[in-house]
């Protein structure tokens, strides 16, 4: 997937547990899990200014947009 979610360095940075940020932004444990994994397959805005907040940050610290390899063709 091209979306990768650097949510555990943004953890690493601020020295804080994902048990401690999910709690701050009111989401289970494993749900934010599933989102640090990149698992995830949508991502509410609510969550993310809530993430941005507890973790003063910005969105695009938390979420980079790397394109698929390309192959080509050669004959």
């Amino acid at each position: 997937m091209p979306i990768v979610v650097n949510l555990d360095i943004a953890l690493a940075k601020k020295k804080m547990r994902s048990k401690e940020l999910a709690e701050m932004i009111g989401i289970t444990e494993q749900n934010l899990s599933i989102l640090k994994t990149g698992k995830a397959r949508a991502l509410r805005f609510s969550t993310l200014e809530a993430i941005c907040k507890a973790l003063d940050c910005q969105p695009g610290d938390l979420l980079e947009y790397r394109p698929a390899e390309e192959t080509s063709l050669t004959s």
